[in-house]
């Protein structure tokens, strides 16, 4: 049975401010973050082929190290998606991170 929050409502009551949202870092609870969008976002194209996210259009290449390619292939192997889908995730999380606290940097100074 789920409950509805009005975060709002409560960040309000604790005399808080709302700034953005707040993603999970590494370790297991991370890897479960993950997995999750990867089920929420990804789907199979119409013409068959691997799960993606419908709203990526560009591709890239991206040198790595040999360390951060074993890590981003067991992430892949725990998340159900390929390496590269694990990386552009990755990459759109910080991204939106830095871009959120340029916001309320902006906002608050």
């Amino acid at each position: 049975m789920a409950t509805n929050l009005d975060l709002d409502r409560i960040a309000n009551e604790l005399g808080a401010v709302r700034c953005g949202k707040i993603s999970s870092g590494g370790g297991y609870f991370g890897t479960l973050q993950l997995a999750a969008e990867v089920a929420a976002r990804f789907r199979v194209p119409q013409g068959g082929g691997r799960a993606t996210d419908p709203s990526w259009s560009e591709q890239r290449l991206v040198r790595l190290s040999p360390k951060t390619l074993e890590n981003r292939e067991r992430l892949a192997e725990q998340a159900h998606a390929s390496p590269m889908q694990v990386a552009a995730l990755l990459l759109e999380q910080a991204v939106q991170t830095v871009v959120n606290q340029d916001q309320a940097g902006a906002t608050n100074g």
